[in-house]
């Protein structure tokens, strides 16, 4: 199935139904230059324990229309999310959105908006958040902070590599060579979607200790592709009572495609159940 966006775009959707009676639905926000049938695993075993799970390829990436790396506004991702949820929530049932890295940022930035004194159109109530690895400190250093000023600057549009090496996204070697061989996965970014990244976490941070919705937080600690600082000060600005945090310690970026991997979808499963 695909979706259209409100400026005209199709975007490529998947759908993975519950195996055993259904709980309530998923909805996965895939990461930075991938794209969701990546998730296939993990919409397996959620599918076992109950969970209709959903995704879509962002504009730009995978099967998706739109250019690689780019976004032609700061809301865009986040309008594109509210018309997926649109098209494919049933009320009768809970409803979570699962982020992971960039998906976790743009999971997590939907959510705040809710805490805002006017939300925008596009925001939509939920019942649960998970974030995986979310990238809400992009860990830029000075020097990549100059680069980006003069990016927005004189080419907020032009594509480049994002700088990210194929090893840091898990310790699975069989993982990493199908990761560097699928056509569908690109390494491009834009200065619009970085000013993106770091705009929407310091909004995520800064709405931290009003956090309402019941969140599952999970970060990797020997992350290289998102600064896993970002979680850690969101963990310890949210209400304990809201957000139940679980950090990997010794885990690389994507959690879901570690050697321990079968732990966390556990620890996921377990709490989507409660």
């Amino acid at each position: 199935m695909t979706l259209t966006t409100d400026d005209s775009l199709l975007l490529h959707t998947r759908y993975w139904p519950a195996t055993a009676p259904t709980r309530g639905q998923v909805l996965i926000v895939h990461g930075l230059g991938e794209h969701i049938e990546r998730y296939a695993h993990v919409a397996a075993a959620l599918n076992t324990a109950g969970w209709d799970v959903q995704g879509w390829d962002h504009r730009g990436h995978g099967r998706s229309e739109g250019r690689r790396g780019d976004i032609p506004d700061a809301e865009v991702l986040l309008r594109d999310t509210a018309v997926v949820i649109d098209a494919v929530r049933r009320p009768t049932l809970p409803f979570v959105l699962l982020g992971h890295s960039l998906g976790g940022l743009i999971a997590a930035r939907f959510a705040a908006e809710a805490l805002q004194l006017r939300p925008a159109a596009w925001s939509r109530p939920l019942d649960g958040l998970v974030l995986s690895s979310p990238a809400l400190d992009a860990g830029l250093n000075g020097a990549q902070k100059l680069a980006l000023a003069l990016a927005e600057s004189l080419a907020p549009g032009l594509a480049v590599g994002n700088g990210l090496k194929p090893g840091w996204i898990c310790r699975d070697a069989t993982v990493v060579a199908a990761y560097t061989a699928d056509p569908l996965v690109h390494d491009r970014i834009t200065a619009r979607l970085t000013r993106f990244i770091i705009d929407a976490g310091e909004l995520v941070l800064a709405t931290a200790p009003r956090w309402q919705l019941r969140t599952l937080l999970m970060w990797a600690g020997a992350d290289r592709c998102v600064a896993p600082r970002g979680s850690e000060a969101f963990a310890a600005a949210a209400p304990a009572h809201v957000v139940a945090t679980r950090p990997w310690p010794g885990l690389f970026h994507e959690l879901f495609n570690e050697p321990e991997r079968a732990d966390v979808l556990r620890v996921l499963t377990d709490w989507l159940n409660r």
